[in-house]
């Protein structure tokens, strides 16, 4: 069983191929958790969690997800991680949290892919996206074996600065960047309520016909990214930057 969370669907490519090659099921963690829906899996086959990287870690809301639910039937668990540039010490994190929810860790793959977090940084446009995914194919496709043959992954050693990236680094992150004080709309919105549907934790509401957020984020950017008129901003960091979404 294959579960992602997936704000701008570089999660969602990775999950929708593995479920293809391995012939497996696959879930929506924002589906669920918007749902505020919690029960068991049962799954034969290894679970497969795929989701993006947040400040060199798991982000909270996904963390969050898989304490609230119960794994059965196979215990081994493999993680996938989409980044704009590394996973720091992610593993720790998850090996720690694989305890706590009684299942086998298998290790961790990061795959660089390209970067959405236009709240700090330049997005990629579609060629330049592109290019970026093909990079990570041969490499997806070595994991997918591993996983056929029943393997762990690889462990890669992790250096000082990646610990103090996802031990120190992270929370400061959560506690500076993800709120929702800078998102604001423009004029040209069309009140189409998509940031509304799109958004995994119900923090936006049409008022007058203009989204509101409330005080619940992830900084996803779904709502931001995949507006059809680009309306929504973050502040000023966002102006005149393309809007990504996975082109494949």
């Amino acid at each position: 069983m294959i579960l992602y969370f997936s704000g701008t669907g570089n999660s969602a490519f990775i999950a929708n191929k593995l479920a293809s090659e391995l012939n497996d099921s696959v879930i929506s963690m924002n589906d669920r958790i918007k749902q505020g829906d919690y029960r068991d899996h049962y799954s034969d086959t290894p679970y497969i969690i795929v989701a993006p990287t947040y400040a060199w870690k798991i982000p909270r809301i996904v963390e969050d997800y898989l304490n609230k639910t119960t794994f059965h039937g196979n215990q081994n668990v493999y993680f996938f991680m989409t980044c704009g540039g590394d996973i720091g010490n992610a593993g720790h994190n998850l090996k720690e949290l694989c305890k706590k929810i009684n299942l086998v860790y298998q290790g961790i793959q990061g795959f660089l892919m390209p970067d959405n977090y236009i709240a700090l940084y330049d997005t990629p446009n579609t060629e330049e996206a592109m290019e970026l995914i093909k990079k990570i194919i041969p490499t997806l496709n070595q994991s997918i074996e591993t996983i056929r043959r029943q393997e762990r992954f690889i462990e890669n050693k992790t250096t000082l600065l990646d610990i103090m990236k996802s031990s120190l680094i992270n929370p400061v992150f959560y506690s500076m960047m993800v709120h929702t004080k800078k998102f604001w709309v423009q004029e040209s919105c069309i009140s189409c309520g998509l940031c509304v549907k799109e958004c995994p934790l119900n923090n936006i509401q049409l008022q007058k016909n203009k989204p509101i957020w409330g005080t619940s984020c992830t900084h996803c950017m779904a709502c931001i990214s995949k507006c059809p008129v680009k309306a929504i901003e973050y502040w000023k960091h966002s102006t005149n930057r393309n809007r990504y979404k996975c082109p494949m």
